[in-house]
């Protein structure tokens, strides 16, 4: 795999595995801290949750302008790391503020804003050697893998130190408890019957005496699992800092030359006068008509950046950029509905997924067991392949062996009801881009060759459609459940719980969706942007990235309002109408990128 590569690559993967599985872990579990901790509501957890995310993204185009400024983007990086280490160390402290905690968060953002682009940036650079050039492609896939592998890992590392410090203080994990501590604590739980069951069976001698005592102790001992899973996440930046000091040597020292045309603005000043002004009146159409600030912000800097940019482009530029600021309004919405993993989809695998499963379905929620199923698969898959060589299909059969055998052995060992976490499921995801990738790709290849592989814009418009569907399919999960808002504080009840397949097949579906969407926009991007404004573009794609994830808050906002069949079918409209607005545009945005 790594046969003709720079050494380089091999710092960046492992850097960037450490930093992915620290953020990741971040992801699996920072709405649930928030509420466990300070007792937010889903709305409120989901603001902070999607400013959080929107700053990861944001703030890439800040990192990106002190690189390119300074041309130092070895350092930029190493700073980056550094920074978010510091982040990392203060989430791991027990009892800090709701203020002190998102002064954390912000810190994690920042210096992974100098860290993310800049690293992707370092190893575009290794391979402008022309011996090297010809891997690029590959080498990015490479690259992409150290993102998953991390982030594979980082939620059943999480949860499994929360597990464990909770049986060390005597408890067991019930994401339904915290909610009910902390409306027992502040006087609004009126019916404490369900509270006393599901303390009791919470609780692993049985025996609940004092409920406000259990209630402290619960959230206390829940919180400070959560601060030591970020401890984790803080090692795992340790270890990406060792890696990056000690063989950085490999990565190169590129200066980069900016040329005047690159930085020549025509009429600049009006320019950005006019893209303000532009912005000023989109926030407060959006500020009085939602009276949401956190909404008219993010929209207002899109349009901003969107206004001036069009308003830069000269007559030759301006329908290649106009044609990346319509396929940035899909990105906004695709990333608004995809992100919703980490928020309102971990809502639903909390409240709304069985909180025991079978010895079967358990294989799928322990990372040695999944591995070993999934290699299992992988190996059927070589052992029947197309143009594999003998050796190859052997390799496939004994890996089909072994796997198939630990499976076994893994699943004969599990008990007849075993509890599963909420937070796993972030690891579907991960896992099945790993898988799905080179399937994907070979399609797209076999396509390719017949002559009828879809456009770049035709495949985001699909990748839509299949985002729409996953939706579909976690909504028809939702018939006949009671929705959060008629619960009136109590917990979901078992007969509004569903199978976890439900929601594994969903995410099956998103990564379809991501697979189409995400890699084929980056290299829209690349292929039309004009030339002097490459970098403002790629930090378009960002900033449209920020916006989306910005708009999370509309599934936690709706989360508490609306039955959940409605609330899918926000995204799933939202999904259909963007598909529906590529196609639309589809002649004009083929012939750009032609």
């Amino acid at each position: 795999m790594l046969k003709g590569h720079p050494k380089g690559l091999i710092v960046a993967f492992f850097a960037n595995m450490g930093e992915r599985f620290g953020f990741y872990t971040m992801m699996a579990i920072l709405v649930l801290f928030l509420q466990v901790k300070y007792g937010l509501s889903e709305q409120e957890a989901g603001s902070y949750y999607s400013w959080f995310y929107f700053g990861i993204y944001a703030l890439a185009l800040v990192g990106g302008i002190v690189a390119d400024s300074t041309s130092k983007y070895k350092l930029v990086i190493f700073g980056g790391i550094v920074i978010m280490l510091a982040g990392y160390i203060l989430m791991a402290v027990p009892g800090l503020s709701l203020t002190l905690t998102l002064v954390s968060l912000f810190i994690i953002a920042f210096g992974n804003g100098m860290f993310k682009g800049n690293l992707q940036a370092v190893v575009g650079q290794l391979y402008d050697d022309p011996k090297y050039t010809k891997l690029r492609d590959s080498a990015f896939m490479v690259f992409y893998m150290g993102i998953n592998v991390g982030a594979f890992f980082a939620p059943f590392a999480a949860t499994g130190v929360r597990n464990w410090w909770l049986k060390t203080n005597g408890f067991l994990h019930d994401g339904s408890l915290p909610a009910l501590c902390h409306q027992y604590i502040d006087g609004k739980l009126a019916d404490t019957s369900q509270f006393q069951l599901l303390a009791q069976k919470a609780t692993i001698s049985g025996q609940v005496g004092d409920l406000g005592q259990f209630a402290h102790n619960y959230i206390e001992v829940f919180a400070r699992g959560y601060n030591y899973a970020f401890g984790i996440a803080a090692g795992a930046m340790v270890l990406s800092l060792l890696v990056y000091v000690l063989f950085q040597k490999l990565l190169p020292n590129k200066e980069k030359a900016v040329s005047t045309q690159s930085v020549k603005i025509e009429n600049g000043t009006k320019s950005l006068v006019l893209a303000l002004l532009a912005s000023v009146v989109v926030f407060l159409v959006i500020y009085f008509g939602l009276d949401n600030l956190d909404i008219a912000l993010a929209v207002g800097l899109f349009v901003a950046f969107a206004t001036w940019i069009i308003l830069m482009a000269n007559s030759e530029e301006k329908p290649r950029v106009t044609a990346l600021i319509m396929v940035f309004i899909v990105v906004i919405f695709f990333w608004m509905s995809f992100h919703q993993n980490g928020l309102t989809l971990t809502f639903f695998a909390r409240d709304y997924i069985a909180k025991q499963v079978g010895p079967f379905t358990n294989l799928f929620f322990s990372a040695q067991s999944l591995l070993s199923v999934f290699g299992a698969v992988a190996g059927l898959f070589v052992a029947i392949g197309k143009n594999k060589t003998r050796n190859e299909r052997l390799l496939g059969v004994a890996l089909l062996i072994v796997g198939s055998a630990l499976s076994y052995y893994f699943m004969s060992g599990y008990q007849k009801e075993n509890a599963i976490a909420p937070e796993i499921f972030q690891s579907f995801n991960p896992l099945f881009i790993v898988f799905l990738t080179p399937l994907v790709m070979g399609i797209f290849g076999w396509l390719n060759k017949k002559g009828i592989e879809p456009s770049t814009p035709k495949k985001i418009g699909f990748g839509m459609i299949i985002a729409a569907i996953a939706f579909l399919l976690i909504l028809v999960s939702s018939l006949n459940m009671v929705s959060p808002h008629t619960l009136g504080g109590q917990a979901v009840p078992d007969s509004s719980r569903v199978t976890p397949y439900w929601l594994i097949n969903g995410y099956l579906v998103f990564t379809i969706s991501e697979l189409f969407l995400s890699p084929m926009g980056l290299s829209f991007v690349s292929k039309v942007a004009p030339p002097r404004f490459q970098g403002l573009m790629q930090g378009g794609w960002l900033l449209a990235t920020a916006v989306g994830n910005k708009l999370l808050v509309v599934g936690s906002y709706f989360w508490s309002r609306l039955d959940l069949w409605m609330l899918w079918s926000i995204f799933i409209v939202c999904c259909l109408l963007s598909a529906a607005f590529m196609f639309s545009m589809l002649k004009k945005l083929e012939r750009v990128t032609n």
